[in-house]
């Protein structure tokens, strides 16, 4: 009897604690009517409190009110101990996706850390990759203090190895994130533990003998970190689809490495690092990144397909056959992985081909037209990296968007310049064999397009690119080829 009524104690006390939360969030939200206050102080060159900033559908109630003059983060707090449960949860479900796929551990994961994984999700990605690497952080009064290493009877499983792109602004404004992975990886790979059971220490002993072989120093043999050279961003992959500037998944592959192959540990910034790079990308059987919010998604932004895509691309031009998946945490209490090809064919399912969407975008008239053109180019550039939209897609896409007669008029009188751009990247899919069209689709398409250039060539002056696509690559350009010299030269001694 005694201990059903402590069970009830126990039930109301978490009642009144959960009511008297919301009693505080509630109050939080009221007292947001002090933006107008905080603004007019900002104006007026008053001082503004200072608050926290983040996303409150992480459950970051210290954000509220707003109003108040917010600072991002404080780097020394993250990964927090709440990420710190998701990147464990999410690391150990990627690991099972893959075993139950393969039948094996993947020995090296990839993967692409950009700067939201702190500002948003306090570091769930970062401490997924801890977890891979057998590492937990040590806090001390909420702060990171230094890195331990988890025991393989504790473990229960190989130390995985990683290989991290990061973005431009993950290097310049969190260089910790690189401090505490070289810490981590250096701590792993020195440990006196069997190479079945710890794939950093296997790699580490493989790239070192490897990089004697071939004369190359061997001081960045454990980085694991990469970027573009300081004061650069972005993984240059995006800009040679958009120019149609590539022949092969190879030239995509290149140009990847070299923008991306750069070391960043705790001695070097920025230190020059192809063949590091090259050996390292051999061994990755995954390429992820976390997916926090469906406020952007993959076809958002050009850097989705450059980076993540593109990583994929160099991995298999490189021999391997590797995983892509995304890790799903906008709900933190349902995580999951979910392969990119599903992802893709998600998104174009909710936006693309979604007739609420597509009336929504409409209303926005030429802006409207900019971000159905934007997004179909990020399909296309899905497609080079990575051959994953399928026939249906395309054969859709250009449905609804180009022979579809109504959209067309709309086009017309919105944005032909739009229009034109979705028609030419759906011919350029199909004769570059990403888009396998039936010939009678393809025959309409090519018509409308030549409908198009004839408005095009009605209205401006100057010159029409024409529907013949120019293709070309590096050894068109002369500079181009040059500054690539250096990674086609490593390419070639390192792929197998």
């Amino acid at each position: 009897m005694l201990e059903v009524r402590s069970e009830e104690k126990e039930k109301i006390r978490r009642v009144i604690k959960a009511f008297s939360r919301a009693i505080e969030i509630a109050e939080k939200i009221k007292e947001c009517s002090k933006e107008y206050d905080g603004f007019v102080k900002g104006l007026s060159g008053e001082f503004v409190e200072p608050g926290a900033s983040g996303s409150l559908t992480r459950g970051k109630i210290e954000i509220l009110p707003t109003g108040r003059n917010f600072f991002a983060i404080d780097p020394t707090a993250i990964p927090t101990k709440a990420a710190w449960k998701i990147g464990v949860e999410t690391a150990e479900k990627l690991i099972e996706h893959y075993k139950i796929k393969h039948g094996r551990y993947p020995e090296s994961i990839g993967e692409w850390l950009w700067s939201i994984d702190a500002y948003k999700a306090d570091g769930e990605q970062i401490a997924q990759i801890l977890h891979f690497l057998g590492v937990k952080p040590v806090w001390e009064f909420g702060k990171v203090k230094g890195l331990e290493v988890i025991p393989l009877e504790e473990l229960k499983r190989p130390r995985i190895d990683v290989v991290i792109r990061i973005s431009g602004i993950v290097r310049d404004t969190l260089p910790n994130y690189i401090y505490m992975i070289d810490e981590a990886v250096t701590k792993v790979a020195m440990l006196d533990e069997p190479t079945d059971m710890n794939y950093v220490r296997k790699h580490y002993l493989e790239h070192v003998s490897k990089l004697s072989e071939l004369g190359v120093d061997k001081e960045l043999v454990l980085c694991r970190v990469f970027c573009s050279p300081p004061g650069t961003y972005g993984s240059g992959v995006n800009y040679a689809v958009e120019a149609s500037a590539w022949q092969s998944d190879e030239d995509l592959a290149k140009t990847w490495v070299q923008w991306s192959g750069y070391a960043y540990t705790r001695k070097h910034f920025g230190k020059q690092a192809v063949e590091s790079l090259i050996l390292n990308l051999k061994s990755v059987d995954v390429i992820t990144r976390n997916h926090i919010s469906d406020e952007h998604d993959i076809f958002n932004c050009c850097c989705y397909f450059s980076y993540h895509g593109g990583f994929y691309n160099t991995v298999k031009s490189l021999g391997k056959n590797p995983e892509i998946v995304v890790v799903d945490t906008k709900d933190v209490s349902a995580t999951s992985v979910r392969e990119m090809k599903d992802e893709i064919e998600r998104i174009v399912r909710a936006k693309l081909l979604n007739p609420a969407w597509i009336e929504g975008m409409k209303k926005h008239g030429y802006r409207g037209a900019n971000e159905f053109s934007k997004k179909i180019l990020h399909l296309y550039g899905w497609s080079a990296t990575t051959k994953l939209v399928e026939k249906w897609v395309f054969d859709e896409i250009a449905n609804t968007y180009v022979l579809d007669e109504e959209m067309k008029r709309w086009f017309e009188e919105n944005n032909v310049y739009a229009l034109e751009e979705i028609a030419r990247r759906l011919v350029e899919a199909a004769e570059r064999g990403l888009w396998h069209a039936d010939e009678e689709l393809l025959e309409k398409l090519r018509e409308v397009y030549g409908e198009i250039e004839g408005i095009l060539e009605e209205s401006i002056s100057g010159e029409v690119q024409g529907g013949a696509i120019e293709i070309y690559s590096m050894d068109d350009v002369e500079n181009w080829g040059e500054k690539a010299s250096m990674v086609v030269e490593a390419w070639e001694k390192l792929k197998e």
